[in-house]
């Protein structure tokens, strides 16, 4: 017996449940795009120079796998909560995010050896409410909907200048030029799964998802 179409539209999923489930879809698709640049990115560094980027790799697969349930979670409310947006917008704003999280997890993977080593410092304890004061100002411009996007910009370039300020102290406090090009690795694939969760902030939840008054 075939149902009716009324039935088969209260069976299907609502339209911001279908944006959420797209958007910790392209979680998957953002940390894939952020392993792949990492590593195509480091492997000419062994090819050429002979330096060992091997540990760097595994500790940046760590970071990635470390973060993707927390970033579902997140996904699936920041899906629930919004509409989508114009592509260009939330693939800048995505890129932009996204190398923030690229280099302080770098930032965080040099605090977390020296911390295995006993190496820590007082620069690296300084680092750690700067990290951590930089992701919630992240997280509040990604989930203050009523916020301006002006406002919410401004929160984001603070956050970059934290982490940024950060991570640039412990690269000079311990100064090794396979560091810094790690680092600049890292955070050029962070930009790249951004600019990838962009694409599906952008997209998902199809045309019902479309913000009220938008052409």
């Amino acid at each position: 017996m075939s149902s009716s179409p009324e039935e088969e539209d209260q069976r299907a999923l609502k339209p911001r449940s279908r944006r959420a489930f797209g958007c910790v879809t392209w979680v998957y698709m953002a940390t894939l795009a952020f392993l792949a640049v990492a590593s195509f990115g480091l492997m000419p560094v062994w090819f050429l120079f002979g330096w060992n980027v091997f540990s760097f790799l595994e500790g940046i697969a760590f970071f990635a796998t470390f973060l993707i349930l927390p970033a579902m979670f997140f996904g699936a409310t920041l899906g629930l909560r919004t509409y989508r947006s114009p592509r260009r917008e939330a693939t800048r704003n995505g890129a932009a995010i996204g190398a923030i999280v690229g280099w302080a997890g770098f930032a965080f993977l040099i605090w977390f050896e020296n911390l295995a080593s006993g190496q820590t410092g007082p620069l690296g304890w300084l680092a750690v409410p700067a990290v951590l004061a930089a992701a919630a100002l992240v997280l509040y411009a990604l989930f203050a909907g009523g916020a301006g996007m002006g406002f919410r910009r401004r929160l984001v370039l603070v956050a970059a200048v934290l982490s940024g300020v950060t991570g640039v102290a412990l690269l000079v406090a311990d100064f090794d030029p396979l560091l810094v090009v790690v680092a600049l690795v890292t955070t050029l694939a962070g930009a790249a799964g951004g600019w990838t969760a962009g694409v599906g902030y952008a997209r998902a939840g199809g045309d019902d998802m479309t913000p009220p008054g938008a052409e």
